[in-house]
């Protein structure tokens, strides 16, 4: 193929270069003698012979083949070669594209990487796209969820804060409420979309929405929550007593958006609260009570034997007074623990520090502590281990009391040796440390109990002999409060078995002598003194030791003869006994301030111990003394009030009048409106009345709740409108002691209303429902 090729190229490259006329004669030349060799070779092979003929009819026949051969050749030549160069052309324009379309291969294979790389980027930001439409899917999903999650924990939480009995409510920054819970909607009585866009002052009275401004003002003022306690109001006319708190809040910016409010019912707290005040008052007043019972009659014990150890009498007889004179001072300290017990729970306890004569002191505790040993066949000794200071400010009443009950305490449980006292005093600037040790040799205190011996209550037992080394409980309590008060201590030491040793220290001023009272003074007036006790003992007492001075004594022994039996100008002084059986000392001060012009000096007598003579003389006495009357104490206020006349007059308090009204509860008349009832029973019959009391007996329970809560909020107000509702429906259906009381509970000008108001209130509350049964029971007879 490559041969062919290379003469076929041969024969066009000789046509070119001897051109069409010269290459035709050639190539006729050449197939002449190709046609006469063909012949005379074809000739030879057949015939075996050539002849001439064969010759020239081979030429002849070449000559004229020839031409048109030759033409055909070179037209065939020609068009070759035409379509060679052109082929030529074509093959270099084929060049010039292969180059082009190389060139354009090279482009479309960087165009094509390109796309590929823009497909790839395509697909991945197609896949970035689907992956961040997935994420859109499922953030919305997320959000939609969340969005359901927080709503479900909204209204979980608006479940929950209207559940609430507490109330829950929220004010913008101009006081405007934006919300609430159900709680709040009872108390204002309107639903959350009625109370959005109100303030304080369209919800509340004035008086109630004045305390609930201002402390909205201090809470936006300062910034800061706030808690405080106020009555609120129900529509239905109930107080109830909230602990309010309000709590500033604020936006994510730190802009000041208003406050949330937090309510919380104390009433009941405020009732307990109440119920143990009235606990306390009642326990204060039985206390006082017993005190004045008990004490009426120690009194006499101590009087009398204080005048009988004054009168000849054997040996036995003194020391056996004398037992009885110690035992009645004995237990008039205990009744005196008693009382200060009662007033440390109410913090009621004082101190009246007074001048006093220090050393005297010292001699009248030794002298009644050996008296005491004496009795119970011990020793005591008394060291003073300095000097002391004439004069010192203290509240010689505690300070006595103190020391008794440690040295009462030391001799009770030691059975041999005795007890001894130790006194010493440093002075210093005007101030003077004192120091006083009670060392017994009795049973001692064990280790583990020395911390616990001061608790109220608290009594260490021995376990030998089951002895109480610390008697009641009370005394040591009740000793180191007043120790503390007097700025002081009491420390101890003890060794079961060997004793025990308890140690004062007080830290008091020194006075001057000029600041004691001054001497009595010697007085031989006969004095005419008219004394008002209803105790047989106290006045026998109380007349051997005035006449035992040379005066003449007069008695009554109640309120009403105090005031037919007096006649001012024919008396020098007067007695009055505080606690009577028909009035009490202050009233009949009282009526004589008003029915007399001049007066004798009205000298109070009380069996508690006097603290505060102040507050005697505020309710019409000049002075007061305690019982049992001591001749000192007799002596000076005869020598302060009637050796000089001029006394002023304290202002009077107005009387209280207490109303001692009492039903039987099975009386008919007492409790029921008979006339009423019999003639609406003639006339409507029983039935109705049966329904009425129905209805009474629906409506009281919602009175009464009212009632209470006015009656714990102190608001007279509600008292009197709610007892004057009570009053009104009591009335219609006959209860003529439930109508009586109630009318008392609303009308607050009454004398001692308020001191009275509860025990009304009471006595409604008790009673209402058995005067209904009675109510039911008369209907039942008729």
């Amino acid at each position: 193929m490559k041969t062919i090729k290379n003469l076929a190229q041969y024969y066009v490259d000789l046509l070119v270069k001897l051109g069409i006329l010269r290459f035709s004669i050639l190539l006729a030349l050449a197939l002449v003698a190709l046609a006469v060799v063909v012949q005379v070779g074809i000739t030879l092979f057949l015939n075996g012979q050539v002849d001439n003929i064969d010759i020239v009819r081979s030429v002849f026949f070449g000559l004229i083949i020839t031409p048109w051969a030759v033409y055909f050749l070179s037209v065939v030549v020609d068009q070759l070669e035409d379509s060679r160069q052109r082929l030529s052309k074509l093959v270099s324009k084929l060049k010039d594209m292969r180059s082009r379309d190389q060139e354009l291969n090279q482009q479309l294979q960087q165009n094509i990487a390109k796309l590929n790389l823009e497909i790839e980027e395509r697909i991945k930001a197609e896949s970035a796209r689907e992956n961040a439409m997935k994420d859109l899917e499922n953030e919305v999903y997320q959000r939609e969820r969340t969005q359901m999650e927080l709503a479900e924990r909204t209204a979980l939480l608006r479940s929950f804060i209207d559940a609430s009995p507490d109330l829950i409510y929220y004010r913008n920054a101009d006081g405007v409420f934006s919300g609430c819970n159900r709680a709040m909607e009872e108390l204002t009585g309107r639903k959350e979309s009625q109370l959005v866009g109100l303030t304080p002052w369209d919800v509340y009275s004035k008086e109630v929405a004045q305390p609930i401004v201002e402390t909205d003002q201090q809470v936006f003022a300062n910034n800061s929550a706030l808690t405080y306690e106020q009555w609120l109001e129900y529509p239905d006319g109930r107080k109830n007593y909230f602990e309010l708190r309000k709590v500033p809040f604020y936006s994510k910016d730190g802009r000041h958006l208003g406050l949330v409010g937090f309510g919380r019912d104390i009433t009941e707290r405020k009732r307990h609260e109440e119920s143990l005040e009235k606990a306390s008052r009642d326990k204060t007043t039985f206390i006082s009570t017993i005190s004045h019972e008990l004490r009426t009659p120690l009194n006499g014990i101590v009087g009398l034997s204080r005048m009988l150890l004054d009168t000849p009498m054997t040996a036995e007889q003194r020391k056996h007074m004398q037992t009885i004179n110690v035992s009645a001072i004995t237990l008039g300290n205990i009744f005196n623990d008693i009382i200060d017990m009662d007033k440390f729970d109410r913090r009621k306890l004082e101190l009246f520090p007074a001048p006093l004569n220090f050393e005297q002191f010292v001699t009248e505790m030794e002298s009644i502590s050996a008296l005491m040993a004496e009795q119970k066949g011990l020793r005591f000794d008394l060291e003073r281990l300095s000097d002391f200071p004439a004069v010192i400010e203290v509240d010689a009443t505690r300070l006595r009391q103190v020391l008794w009950n440690l040295i009462n305490n030391a001799m009770k449980f030691t059975k041999e040796g005795g007890v001894v006292m130790s006194v010493s005093a440093e002075q210093n600037a005007g101030f003077a440390d004192i120091t006083i040790e009670v060392e017994d040799t009795g049973i001692g205190i064990p280790d583990a109990e020395l911390e616990k011996i001061f608790a109220m209550y608290y009594q260490v037992k021995s376990g030998k002999d089951n002895l109480h080394a610390v008697g009641t409980g009370i005394g040591l309590a009740v000793s180191q409060q007043l120790i503390h008060m007097m700025q002081g201590e009491i420390l101890v030491s003890s060794e079961e078995g060997f004793g025990s040793t308890f140690t004062v220290n007080i830290h008091v001023p020194i006075g001057s002598e000029q600041s004691l009272e001054a001497p009595v003074m010697k007085n031989n007036r006969q004095l005419n003194i008219f004394m008002v006790e209803d105790i047989e003992l106290n006045i026998t007492v109380a007349r051997s030791l005035l006449e035992s001075l040379g005066h003449c004594v007069t008695v009554a022994m109640t309120g009403e003869e105090a005031k037919l039996n007096f006649e001012p100008q024919e008396y020098d002084l007067v007695f009055l006994d505080i606690q009577l059986p028909d009035m009490t000392g202050f009233d009949i001060a009282q009526y004589y301030r008003q029915t007399y012009t001049n007066l004798p000096p009205l000298v109070a007598l009380t069996a508690n111990v006097l603290k505060d003579k102040n507050e005697y003389m505020r309710q019409g006495m000049d002075d007061a003394i305690s019982k049992p009357l001591s001749v000192k104490a007799v002596q000076n206020v005869i020598a302060k009030h009637c050796m000089n006349e001029d006394v002023s007059t304290p202002e009077q308090p107005p009387q209280e009048a207490i109303d001692s009204h009492q039903v039987d509860g099975n009386d008919y008349e007492q409790l029921l409106d008979l006339a009423m009832l019999e003639s609406y029973v003639d006339i409507v019959g029983a039935a109705p009345v049966l329904e009425s009391i129905t209805m009474f007996e629906k409506m009281m329970p919602d009175y009464i709740q009212v009632l209470d809560s006015n009656m714990v909020a102190k608001d007279q107000d509600g008292i009197v409108s709610e007892a004057h509702k009570i009053k009104g429906a009591a009335g219609s259906i006959g209860l003529q002691r439930i109508q009586r009381v109630a009318q008392k509970a609303q009308s607050p000008d009454m004398p001692a209303w308020w001191e009275n108001i509860n025990d009304w209130v009471e006595e409604i509350k008790n009673e209402y429902q058995s005067d209904i049964e009675v109510l039911k029971q008369w209907l039942a007879e008729r």
